[in-house]
């Protein structure tokens, strides 16, 4: 098939490309690169199926692919924070740009959306039927509720105009091309661990994440992609559940670090526990994560050692803007 990857060079879209490639499909990968990172997606280009397109979603654009993965919009709170109204129009104007071309070549689109819609939830794991705990009007809700009306979009579309979606609620996901100065947990702490400085912890170390390797998260969004009988919404995660604190003391023992661990106060809104229940995945699609967080964190240790020792992360100046993951 002839498919387009919104946020193609990205973290998690640099990986589906990759994967997408090599099941034989031809690939459209579009990126403004605010986020996404050329280096990503480098090793695609001698691939006569993979087409890079560099174009802002915010803007309509006419293609003619048979399946959209939508995942373009910055995903950590150092990025979306930086400037939130164009967070909004990413997600807003982002998905019914892509709707639109949806409903016009009649292509199915799945939406990567995420854990966020869920806020600082009341309910513990969260399920798809939870509607979450949001602050309408904080610091984080350009991202929770720009995704939040995209799903609703999504739906809206679907049921008015017949439109074939796919949404997915992904949870917190690391690995190899996370960005360095992203300011998400994983990354943050892997790249203070080792160079030597102070792991950063916010609060007291007692809230939760769920943490998901990437390469499990791929095989479930093209999973999903491919699923005939549910259009979602679905979670997409790892249902292990680790402290913030755990998973400090996991990454200095990993890179054998001499670090530190300083705390300093919880960001507003940051979620006090994050678990997906992911029954609905299990039973529609056959999937749970099967990379455990040792195996994972090495793998993602030994990413941020090469650039490290490639020199590429003597220019990188830590942004810390809380422990979304």
């Amino acid at each position: 098939m002839r498919i387009l990857v919104t946020g193609g060079a990205g973290f998690i879209g640099s990986h589906l490309c990759e994967r997408l490639l090599a099941d034989k499909h031809e690939v459209m990968c579009l990126d403004n690169f605010y986020t996404g990172r050329r280096a990503n997606i480098a090793h695609l280009f001698r691939n006569t199926d993979f087409e890079v397109i560099r174009h802002d979603v915010t803007q309509p654009i006419l293609l003619e692919p048979d399946r959209i993965f939508h995942l373009a919009c910055p995903a950590s709170p150092v990025h979306y924070q930086w400037n939130p109204v164009k967070t909004v129009k990413t997600n807003v104007m982002g998905i019914i740009n892509m709707l639109g071309l949806a409903k016009r070549v009649k292509a199915r689109i799945l939406h990567a959306s995420t854990s966020e819609v869920y806020g600082d939830p009341e309910v513990h794991p969260q399920r798809e039927d939870y509607w979450g705990n949001v602050n309408p009007i904080g610091p984080r809700s350009c991202y929770d509720e720009g995704k939040r009306v995209a799903e609703t979009l999504c739906f809206d579309y679907h049921r008015q105009n017949h439109v074939d979606i796919r949404v997915v609620r992904i949870f917190n996901t690391y690995g190899p091309r996370m960005l360095m100065n992203d300011g998400r947990v994983v990354s943050n702490f892997v790249v203070q661990a080792l160079q030597g400085q102070d792991i950063t912890l916010y609060g007291d170390g007692s809230q939760t994440r769920s943490f998901c390797f990437v390469d499990d998260l791929i095989d479930a969004l093209v999973g999903m992609m491919e699923q005939d009988d549910d259009v979602g919404p679905v979670n997409l995660g790892n249902p292990a559940e680790f402290t913030i604190a755990q998973l400090a003391e996991l990454v200095i023992e990993l890179t054998g670090s001499s670090s530190r661990i300083v705390r300093k106060p919880l960001p507003q809104d940051d979620p006090t526990r994050r678990q997906p229940d992911i029954t609905r995945a299990r039973n529609l699609l056959g999937w749970e994560p099967e990379i455990q967080l040792r195996e994972g964190l090495t793998r993602t240790i030994g990413y941020f050692e090469e650039l490290l020792r490639e020199g590429k992360g003597d220019r990188v100046q830590m942004r810390t803007g809380g422990q979304p993951g």
